[in-house]
């Protein structure tokens, strides 16, 4: 198995069986110094990931031969996978399937249709994290179990071992703030993730949600503020929160 490509024309894998989405991803990465590789189904990505593991994988969930999810547990059964951020993309709506997503360990969720030049975005920024970390994790290892503990199939989140009562809003906000711990999100990225109808929503909407997260998080832990609000950007989950409280 070769090395990743260098990163003046970092390797790109695009798993993605609609040829007209994969020739637009092709043009705006090839456009922006990337190789851009199209395989149209999950078998010629894991042939092609075994044959070069590239820079970063952007995965279709709805593959004809496999959906994207388990092809991503696949790929991280290969060598170097660790090291590989990885992005979802679906024309999916659902918030679940947003959060199975990155509890699996997704470095970020994008839905159809999408503007081209937000995943290139995405993309470079990505790629510019993983430089700067000598690689990212397939799965995060800060503010994760005892502190908080996520079941995706009962959708429900326990904090110092007390479940959580959560809004389905509020469940999607904290189950994704805590599978990227330090990771921080603008509203806008908070909105299209969590949240059906972005388009329909406001700023506000994502801060009144994160008002009562932190109402309810205050009356496990009241000592603990786990949720960091960086002005004019956004929010983030604290990366090194107290294993246990006094």
């Amino acid at each position: 198995m070769q090395p990743p490509a260098p990163d003046s024309r970092a390797r790109i894998l695009i798993a993605e069986d609609e040829s007209g989405i994969a020739d637009t991803l092709r043009y705006v990465l090839r456009a922006d110094g990337y190789e851009p590789v199209w395989c149209a189904t999950a078998g010629e990505a894991l042939a092609q990931f075994r044959a070069q593991v590239p820079a970063l994988a952007i995965l279709d969930v709805g593959l004809p031969d496999m959906n994207g999810f388990e092809l991503f547990r696949r790929l991280h059964e290969l060598p170097g996978a660790d090291a590989v951020p990885m992005l979802f993309l679906t024309a999916r709506s659902d918030e679940i399937d947003r959060v199975v997503g990155l509890e699996l360990g997704a470095d970020d969720y994008i839905a159809k249709p999408f503007s081209p030049r937000e995943l290139v975005a995405r993309v470079r920024t990505i790629l510019r994290r993983s430089a700067r970390g000598g690689g990212v994790p397939a799965a995060p290892v800060a503010a994760t179990p005892p502190v908080f503990q996520i079941d995706g199939e009962r959708r429900q989140i326990r904090y110092y071992g007390r479940a959580l009562d959560l809004s389905r809003y509020e469940y999607g906000l904290l189950a994704l703030l805590v599978q990227r711990a330090g990771r921080v999100y603008t509203r806008d990225e908070l909105l299209e993730m969590v949240w059906d109808d972005a388009a329909q929503s406001l700023d506000r909407t994502v801060d009144a949600h994160i008002k009562t997260l932190r109402a309810k998080l205050k009356a496990v832990a009241p000592e603990v503020e786990p949720i960091r609000t960086l002005r004019g950007t956004g929010y983030a989950l604290h990366e090194n929160l107290p294993a246990t409280l006094p």
